[in-house]
């Protein structure tokens, strides 16, 4: 009796009416919280071609009466002396988030590998409770020390060692957790008994396999750093030394705003962030489920 006659003779499961209907709604719900999500992106992306009359007269048309221009790039750029702004943009992310996740990794690979050192649980402990401190409690000493007593401000370094303080705890918490579910403990056992230092089965063993968190931690933090603004505003009081963040303020005036200007210069910003979102997105799911779940 052939598969085709067996099938036929077997009823086929239905799908409930409910059922479909609750994956129509649900699908629904999605199409528009997308659509609620994505929105102001376009509504960026659309208005930084326009100039500032058809951006007032109708915001959330495709092109206006003056139709397609890319003056508000060309005049984005020299308001806000973007190549400079950039530069330091990129040198303060790139630096921070690279020490982050050397320093975070290297002590989540300890406080995983010595759960009994009462110093590892001390220290994993202090680290998650200062995630639950707000920035904004920090501002005024941040201030008062750094700026009035050490005369430390208006440096590059500087704002690079806060951005990694501030952010080292919540990596070493998500690499810890990717360690103890992606890194076997016996690889390392051979490794030890062919003669592997631990250094080297840190760097050859070990941190090659946590490749999903890195780039998670690296979207996060890179994300955080380029598009921060309180801490950067505190600390680089020198032009010369400003982020594109805090080099956007230029557009807004006291009695006008060149919404055309603000516009390109927020595409500007955004791009860098999303393509490095689309180089690493395939390793961001792995990572957060790596780091979500201990053995």
């Amino acid at each position: 009796m052939s598969s085709a006659t067996v099938s036929a003779g077997i009823p086929q499961a239905k799908v409930p009416m409910r059922t479909k209907v609750g994956h129509v709604v649900l699908y629904v719900v999605l199409v528009v919280l997308l659509l609620a999500f994505i929105s102001p992106f376009i509504i960026v992306i659309i208005n930084s071609f326009k100039n500032m009359s058809d951006i007032t007269s109708n915001p959330l048309s495709l092109t206006g009466e003056h139709g397609f221009t890319l003056e508000n790039f060309s005049g984005a750029m020299d308001a806000m002396n973007f190549w400079t702004v950039f530069g330091n943009s990129l040198i303060i992310t790139i630096s921070a988030t690279v020490l982050t996740i050397l320093f975070s990794a290297m002590a989540a690979y300890v406080i995983a590998r010595n759960p009994s050192w009462p110093a590892c649980a001390l220290l994993l402990t202090l680290m998650v409770a200062s995630m639950v401190i707000p920035f904004q409690v920090l501002m005024v000493p941040i201030v008062s020390v750094y700026g009035g007593i050490f005369g430390v401000l208006a440096h590059r370094v500087t704002l690079i060692l806060m951005h990694v303080g501030f952010s080292v705890s919540m990596a070493t918490f998500m690499f810890q957790g990717a360690i103890f579910t992606s890194v076997p403990a016996e690889i390392e056992e051979a490794a030890e008994i062919d003669g592997c230092s631990k250094w080297r089965t840190f760097w050859s063993i070990v941190f090659p396999l946590l490749k999903p968190m890195i780039a998670t931690v690296a979207v996060i933090d890179a994300m955080a750093f380029w598009n921060d603004y309180l801490l950067p505003s505190l600390v680089l009081t020198d032009k010369n030394l400003y982020t594109i963040p805090i080099a956007t303020q230029v557009f807004y005036g006291t009695y006008s705003t060149d919404i055309g200007l603000v516009m390109a210069a927020l595409l500007l910003a955004m791009l860098p962030i999303l393509i490095l979102y689309l180089f690493l997105q395939r390793y961001i799911i792995a990572g957060v489920a790596a780091g979500a779940v201990k053995g």
